[in-house]
């Protein structure tokens, strides 16, 4: 079997793989001319499984390649701050974020789902820095085998498939664990969650996107510190500008408004309690 032959869609189903749809975003942001986007490692794996139907997500977007800067931004900020501090990336999926960011020294823990650590492994470069838990992000099982303290901790395309009271009590578990640390997770807006229910959401004739049960706009955001103990600051993160629209200062300006804050998705920076 050729490197071009390798069937990960065998393998990944339902919310696993929306991994290939944002692996493929990012990696055709980073190979176009006109983008300020390097993601090295995605274009490679990209490549490597050109026997995949990519275009089963629709025509490309660079909504991933935006969000992916933003997270990045964010993890280098904190290790600036706290060098030796570890990197918890829950759900982390075929995120290329660890060498994007130049294989730091600190520790790095995966957390996923026994399906796609075994894809990781398979797939993404030998990597020592990096130790991968197989377990489900609501598996407490796993945070015993990260040292508690501060960390800044990733849920990048994950909190939108899991019940909402699920992920509250999950940030309350995070914040006890790694008191000083942060957690950057992107959301989509309630509009498009009841879409996803209804599977509403297709991108193609061959591809719906799986259900997305919860939805936070960055208003909700702002009230997560009074009600989920541990939490102490909640940030609305903006990417940066985009290609087209995506840089369009009346976008932006649009963004920030009553209503682009219900109906657009976000990021959200959450600081714990020392």
């Amino acid at each position: 079997m050729t490197e071009r032959e390798i069937p990960v869609h065998a393998q990944l189903s339902g919310v696993p793989e929306t991994a290939l749809w944002t692996l493929r975003n990012r990696a055709e942001e980073a190979l176009r001319a006109d983008s300020g986007f390097a993601d090295a490692e995605a274009v490679r794996l990209y490549r490597r499984l050109g026997g995949e139907d990519f275009e089963r997500f629709g025509p490309p977007s660079q909504v991933h390649a935006l969000r992916a800067q933003v997270i990045d931004t964010v993890i280098a900020e904190f290790l600036g701050s706290h060098p030796g501090a570890p990197v918890v990336a829950l759900g982390e999926g075929l995120q290329t974020t660890y060498w994007r960011l130049g294989e730091p020294e600190s520790a790095w823990y995966s957390i996923e789902l026994p399906e796609m650590i075994d894809a990781q492994e398979r797939l993404l470069p030998a990597a020592p820095g990096i130790t991968r838990l197989a377990y489900s992000a609501l598996d407490r099982q796993w945070l015993e085998k990260v040292p508690s303290g501060p960390a800044v901790i990733t849920a990048e395309g994950l909190f939108m498939y899991l019940p909402t009271a699920d992920v509250h009590a999950l940030i309350a578990d995070l914040a006890a664990h790694f008191p000083g640390g942060v957690l950057v997770y992107d959301s989509i807006p309630r509009l498009f969650s009841a879409m996803t229910r209804t599977g509403r959401v297709r991108l193609s004739d061959r591809y719906t996107a799986p259900p997305m049960p919860t939805s936070q706009s960055p208003r909700q955001a702002r009230r997560l510190p009074g009600r989920i103990p541990g939490v102490v600051a909640a940030q609305d993160l903006l990417p940066p500008r985009g290609r087209g629209r995506w840089g369009s200062p009346v976008l932006r300006w649009a963004a920030d408004t009553p209503i682009g804050h219900a109906l657009r998705p976000s990021i959200t920076l959450l600081r714990f309690a020392q």
